[in-house]
């Protein structure tokens, strides 16, 4: 006689969670460069930057070596951006896997998201390893804090990022909106530029930004020496924990209506 096994819940969705995990691991790495291509981009920019500012800085940006004052910027403003435009596409790129009752929208943005996460922890992870064996000098001052930092910008990106899958499901030019808006924030998020550059009276014009919060705050914790003085930790957790709300609200009185579009 065939043992039914019942699952819980939680296993399903972890479950379809992990499949949709491998899927995008699979489909993002189909062609022949992979993850190559995932962490020569970021470092070919990186490199051509660094050697732009320190021709300027001669070498340290605001005690910070330009290397790395560099690489924070471009990998944690990717992560954003890779994570909001995936997340934003998730639910329409795998719309006809709902179908399946196990398979629900709020699991295919987080596999998305996760792939996301996964690939600039594997770039940021290789390239420390590559400065080590270069014998290049960093520091970590506190990494723990460091790793808090991209956490919760990566929950800001995917909060946001499911509030526009949601909002493409009904009005598809969305997208188009999102691109426009997003394009700006590589410029001023603090990717080339500290925030002890820009005189005391136009902060208030870049402060609004979280993202560049988060920027200035990662390279503070990894060189201590680093000003957070524009800079605020309580805002960047507070917008990532208001996004994640109004996103979660969103998503739980809307997401049937969205899928049936």
């Amino acid at each position: 006689m065939t043992t039914v096994l019942k699952r819980s819940n939680w296993a399903i969705w972890r479950d379809v969670i992990f499949a949709l995990f491998v899927r995008e691991i699979r489909t993002g790495f189909n062609d022949r460069l992979g993850l190559a291509w995932a962490i020569f981009q970021p470092l070919s920019f990186i490199f051509l930057l660094s050697f732009l500012r320190g021709k300027m800085d001669g070498g340290d940006t605001h005690t910070i070596p330009t290397f790395e004052f560099m690489m924070y910027g471009m990998l944690l403003i990717q992560l954003f951006l890779e994570t909001l435009t995936n997340c934003a596409a998730a639910i329409k790129k795998n719309k006809s896997l709902f179908a399946f009752r196990q398979v629900q929208p709020i699991s295919s943005v987080l596999a998305s998201a996760l792939f996301s996460l996964l690939i600039k922890l594997s770039v940021f992870a290789l390239i420390f390893l590559i400065m080590y064996f270069l014998k290049m000098d960093f520091k970590l001052d506190d990494p723990l804090f460091i790793l808090l930092n991209i956490v919760t910008l990566w929950m800001f990106a995917l909060s946001l990022g499911l509030m526009f899958a949601i909002a493409q499901c009904y009005v598809p030019e969305i997208s188009k909106i999102q691109s426009v808006l997003s394009r700006p924030m590589f410029f001023i998020s603090a990717v080339f530029f500290s925030m002890q550059d820009v005189p005391k009276e136009y902060w208030p014009y870049l402060d609004w930004n979280p993202i560049l919060h988060a920027i200035e705050l990662t390279r503070h914790a990894a060189y201590n020496t680093y000003s957070t003085e524009a800079v605020s930790e309580f805002y960047l957790f507070f917008s990532a924990l208001v996004a994640l709300f109004f996103a979660a609200s969103i998503y739980h009185i809307s997401w049937k209506q969205a899928i049936s579009r």
